[in-house]
């Protein structure tokens, strides 16, 4: 696959979780043959929000909080392209909470990806909103949050320690928002080797749903049953933890999105700009 631009060299520190993240990332646009100037990966603030300068892909570094709504944006601009938003516990789940939400139900067909570490790397170590949920503490579980909200179709979680099943999730994760279908989250387990090394703790506490017996990602009563209880164990749930298979592409269930091209509207933006002058 050649590259749109010049990867950057990964700032991370040796042995970061990101470096799988990273992996899995660039694996699932070479498995589904996407050519990288149909990619746009958008990042947001914190040590995963340089991501997007190593892939090859178009990048957009947003706000802080605000990746989200950018990544909506682009998707509803050229809806050709595959959108991957990307981005840290902190920037997803503290100042970007409220977007978090609402991606959810709005369900726009882009993919959504969280480098969890229970903590602010960039920072110097400060506790994220997910620290003590993922020991079984007490916390925020954004699976959870996300099985409560009915719009939600696809939600997966990953440890970049176990990158056999990230790749896999990673790639239907885009390939079902390059299906049309709606908004795939994937969080992934990424420890903080300098801040809150999680690898040998994590390591013993994620259990692949995906191996369970009789497991249904289609059933999201019975995956709230599984994640919540395995919670209170204090353990995580990893694997394909909800999947709308049957779920009609965006196109044939929404009205068309609006046209937000500047040479079709530039009547109408001057007259805005006309207006707010005034």
């Amino acid at each position: 696959m050649t590259v749109t631009y010049t990867p950057a060299r990964p700032i991370w520190c040796a042995g970061c979780g990101h470096f799988g993240v990273q992996g899995a990332m660039a694996h699932a646009f070479a498995a589904l043959d996407i050519p990288p100037h149909e990619i746009v990966v958008l990042a947001g603030i914190g040590c995963s929000g340089t991501v997007q300068n190593n892939l090859g892909t178009y990048g957009y570094h947003a706000l802080h909080g605000r990746v989200l709504p950018t990544a909506a944006g682009v998707h509803l601009a050229n809806p050709r392209l595959t959108v991957v938003a990307a981005g840290g516990d902190g920037d997803g789940y503290a100042i970007g909470m409220g977007h978090l939400v609402h991606a959810f139900r709005r369900d726009l067909p882009f993919v959504y990806v969280v480098m969890n570490n229970g903590v602010y790397g960039l920072t110097k170590g400060q506790d994220s909103p997910t620290r003590h949920g993922l020991s079984g503490i007490g916390g925020f579980d954004a699976i959870d949050l996300g099985l409560s909200i009915p719009a939600s179709g696809f939600l997966a979680r990953g440890f970049s320690r176990h990158p056999d099943q990230l790749r896999r999730l990673m790639t239907d994760a885009v390939r079902y928002a390059r299906e049309g279908r709606g908004f795939a989250f994937v969080e992934v387990l990424s420890p903080c080797v300098t801040y809150n090394d999680t690898y040998a703790s994590w390591e013993h506490l994620v259990e692949d749903v995906d191996t369970r017996q009789g497991y249904d990602p289609s059933d999201r009563a019975a995956a709230f049953a599984v994640t919540t209880g395995l919670a209170a164990e204090g353990r995580i749930a990893t694997g394909q933890i909800l999947l709308d298979a049957d779920r009609l592409p965006r196109e044939e269930t929404v009205p068309a999105a609006v046209d937000v091209d500047p040479a079709a509207n530039a009547a109408a933006y001057r007259d805005l700009l006309d207006r707010y002058r005034v």
